[in-house]
């Protein structure tokens, strides 16, 4: 049995060395196991399988024996950037480079005693990921060309049965997170007799540590249960390598120069509640209602060092404001008979970034989403599939540019559209033994 589980535990270990780091399209990534996936996410008040860890760490203590998941899900994003006030018309309509993201999840649990369960997981909630095509030429290419988060999370926690209706959970996390970011940075040389140049900048081996805290609780009566899922901000300073292409400048710089780069980043705390209604024995329907403390991402302030540079790099902070958002989740379970289950769910999600903050890093919109999958459960093994259609609202944004360029007001101000849509798919394996 020891050698079974052994194995098991292997399983998302491979998956994280196969991939390169897992990464995640947006900011805030929900879907973290294959069932509540199904059913929108509204987990929080059945949180009936080890995947509760992230969902409501409370629901774990009604577990028996161990149980392990593992699973991903993969995300395909499409975005078309439309610029109408563009002088060049190719560059009027622009699709976002196609990309595939996988974030995996690992979830672990067992039962101590009649009132103590603990548990371990793995996941990768916060994410940015967007890369546009011909950066030496985009457009918004003083923006951001190409950007990619990858923040994970491990999560020990501790669920306790106060009772039996009643149970409490509590957890802290350790996060790793690596940024890259690349742009063109307009490097104006003028007063020291040179040009302007348009210098291509990589901010890379950029990482940050942080550690937070979390916590659950659940109440099951007969037909009805009810819970509460706290997940705590956090903030890391990236710490990390600038990579600045000099080439086109020419003497007397180098052809590349290495410099260092500082970044603060707050991530939000995130409050939920849920719902469970058992309606018949084969029905149950879940809600859940998300509260994100949006608020705390101000603005990114940047701090560089390029030795050897005669000038110093100025990177204005970069105002986002964010507001505290909404996110409103249903669901559905059908059991069709006791292995096999029929899911389905909504989600609406309110976007907490304000219009003047959009921009190619990180274009975002009130989107809604339809989810359904399946699962079947033999007892001692259970595989869980969903799938999620994501369209978001078309979205203008005033393309801010955060340099003073020679360029005409009416194509430096001038409005785009963004258009995104995801399709999503989740997978979850869980043993029990």
């Amino acid at each position: 049995m020891k050698r079974k589980i052994a194995v098991m535990a292997l399983v998302p270990l491979m998956v994280f060395a196969l991939s390169p780091l897992a990464r995640g399209s947006g900011f805030l990534i929900y879907e973290h196991g294959a069932a509540a996936m199904a059913m929108g996410g509204a987990f929080i008040g059945l949180a009936n399988d080890v995947t509760a860890i992230f969902h409501n760490p409370a629901g774990i203590a009604w577990l028996d024996g161990t149980q392990i998941s593992a699973g991903a899900t993969l995300i395909f994003p499409s975005t078309n950037l439309a610029l109408d006030n563009w002088p060049v018309p190719s560059y009027q309509s622009i699709d976002l480079e196609s990309q595939v993201f996988y974030p995996p999840t690992f979830y672990i649990s067992h039962k101590f005693s009649d009132r103590i369960v603990a548990g371990f997981g793995f996941f990768a909630p916060y994410g940015l990921g967007a890369e546009w095509p011909d950066p030496a030429n985009f457009p918004l290419r003083y923006i951001a060309t190409k950007s990619d988060m990858q923040t994970f999370i491990f999560n020990p926690t501790i669920a306790f049965k106060l009772s039996d209706n009643l149970s409490i959970a509590a957890g802290v996390s350790y996060i790793y997170s690596k940024l890259v970011l690349d742009l063109t940075y307009y490097l104006d040389l003028t007063g020291i007799g040179m040009g302007v140049y348009d210098v291509p900048v990589s901010v890379e081996e950029t990482s940050g540590t942080a550690w937070g805290l979390n916590a659950g609780a659940l109440y099951k009566g007969e037909k009805f249960s009810f819970g509460f899922n706290w997940r705590g901000g956090f903030s890391i300073d990236y710490d990390g390598e600038l990579d600045l292409d000099t080439s086109r400048v020419g003497a007397p710089l180098p052809a590349r120069m290495i410099g260092t780069v500082v970044a603060p980043f707050s991530f939000p705390h995130i409050l939920g509640v849920g719902a469970a209604f058992n309606l018949t024995d084969k029905l149950t329907v879940t809600a859940d209602v998300h509260y994100v403390l949006w608020s705390t991402f101000e603005e990114i302030e940047v701090e560089t060092e390029v030795p050897g540079l005669p000038i110093t790099l100025d990177f204005p902070p970069i105002d986002e404001s964010f507001e505290d958002s909404f996110l409103f989740r249903v669901g559905a379970q059908y059991m069709l008979d006791e292995k096999f289950a029929l899911r389905a769910g909504f989600v609406y999600d309110q976007t907490p970034q304000p219009v003047d903050s959009m921009d190619p890093m990180l274009p975002d919109a009130d989107r809604f989403a339809i989810t359904a999958g399946f699962g079947y459960n033999t007892g001692k093994f259970a595989i869980d599939m969903a799938y999620q259609y994501e369209p978001f609202k078309d979205r203008e944004s005033p393309n801010r540019y955060f340099y003073l360029l020679p360029l005409d007001p009416a194509v430096n101000e001038g409005l785009g559209t963004y258009s995104t849509t995801a399709h999503l798919f989740g997978i979850s394996f869980r043993f029990m033994f």
